[in-house]
C-alpha cells in the first residue's frame, strides 16, 4: 500500500501521511505466543522535520485510543531489514497493568 500511495501522491501538494490497516499472514505454527494471522496498523508520513518524537506520540495516541488510557507504553529499538531505524511498541496488559 505504501509503494502505489507514494507514486500517486502529487508531492507538490505538500506533504503525505497514510494509515493502512490490514491483516497479515505468516508461516508459523500456532502456539501460547505466536498466531500465523495477526492485524497490523502500517503508518506512513513523508515531510520536512519529521522525528522520532513524532512517531513515538502518534503510536502513544493510538494505543491510548485503543486499549485505554491508562496504558502505559515503551518503544524498544528493533532490527527491519526494511526500514531504519526501526522500534517496536509495547503496551502494558488491560488486566494486570503490568504487574504480570
Amino acid at each position: 500500500v505504501q509503494a502505489r500511495t507514494m507514486e500517486q501522491h502529487d508531492f507538490e501538494k505538500g506533504p503525505l501521511s497514510m494509515v493502512s490497516p490490514g491483516k497479515v499472514y505468516r508461516r508459523d505454527d500456532d502456539d501460547a505466543t505466536h498466531s500465523h494471522q495477526f492485524n497490523q496498523l502500517e503508518g506512513l508520513v513523508i515531510d520536512k522535520h519529521v522525528t522520532m518524537a513524532d512517531l513515538k506520540g502518534t503510536l502513544e495516541l493510538t494505543a491510548k485510543h485503543f486499549f485505554g488510557q491508562d496504558r502505559q507504553t515503551r518503544l524498544r529499538p528493533s532490527f527491519f531489514p526494511f526500514t531504519e531505524p526501526s522500534v517496536e511498541m509495547d503496551v502494558s496488559c488491560f488486566k494486570c497493568n503490568g504487574a504480570g
